[in-house]
């Protein structure tokens, strides 16, 4: 159903809320554009300014792990001054109150953990742009440790342990997605009696996959998105509105 106008949906929305004992969000960019964070994919997005580098590139060319350093420092400005948004603070408030366990993100802004989640409650499908890693022996690093040595040497640096590449702890373009992630995201999903997929365009696979399995597990499902995605005829309540306008009643209103 889609909702006719703004009050009625957030009405539906809250009788959904009350109603549900277990609750879990699914996030995507649009969630974090009122915090200053532009989508990937949209005119003017990040994709439109700094080509991503395919992991296989980064894996087999010092010119591709630099460029691709040097696109996450141009926009890292970007990530550091962003704070969590009305959506993020929404959830977080039903999260204190215990309706959500964790929420799933499609997102590497660290904003969900800025609102007041548990690391460990998380589940980050795409990874998370605030720390790198070793590709080898995993070993995280600080951004500020990378930028260091970048400006040293003009060079992505190498893992200081063991030699390794060290790039950005996000999942790119032909990396497999996070096997643990994605093996509690489906736990999560699959126990849910209601599931809020919030700023998503639902295009990207596996990812877009999780509302399907919420609602082949009997879950009702809410789409909150400003366009439409190809997932709205199976929700049981759409909602095509600004995403902090839609939430903003459930920031810390929630007992």
């Amino acid at each position: 159903m889609i909702a006719s106008d703004l009050q009625s949906g957030v009405e539906r929305l809250g009788e959904m809320i009350a109603a549900a004992s277990t609750i879990v969000p699914f996030t995507g960019a649009g969630i974090s554009t009122e915090s200053g964070i532009p989508d990937f994919r949209s005119p003017g997005g990040l994709w439109t300014k700094y080509r991503p580098v395919l992991f296989d590139d980064f894996v087999a060319s010092q010119e591709a792990r630099d460029e691709s350093w040097r696109s996450l420092f141009a926009t890292e400005e970007i990530f550091t001054a962003a704070k969590p948004g009305r959506g993020h603070r929404a959830l977080a408030s039903l999260y204190r109150a215990g309706k959500i366990p964790a929420v799933i993100t499609q997102n590497i802004d660290n904003l969900h953990q800025a609102s007041g989640f548990a690391s460990d409650h998380v589940i980050e499908l795409h990874g998370n742009a605030t720390y790198a890693r070793c590709l080898d022996c995993h070993e995280v690093y600080e951004l500020d440790w990378v930028r260091t040595l970048f400006q040293r040497t003009g060079r992505a640096p190498v893992c200081e342990k063991c030699g390794g590449l060290v790039k950005s702890a996000t999942i790119s373009f032909g990396q497999a997605m996070p096997k643990h992630a994605m093996h509690q995201a489906t736990e999560l999903v699959g126990d849910c009696d209601l599931m809020i997929a919030i700023g998503s365009s639902l295009v990207v696979w596996p990812a877009a996959g999780f509302p399907l399995i919420a609602k082949d597990a009997g879950a009702r499902l809410v789409i909150i998105n400003r366009d439409p995605t190809n997932q709205d005829d199976i929700a049981d309540l759409v909602i095509r509105h600004d995403i902090g306008e839609t939430l903003s009643p459930f920031v810390d209103n929630w007992r």
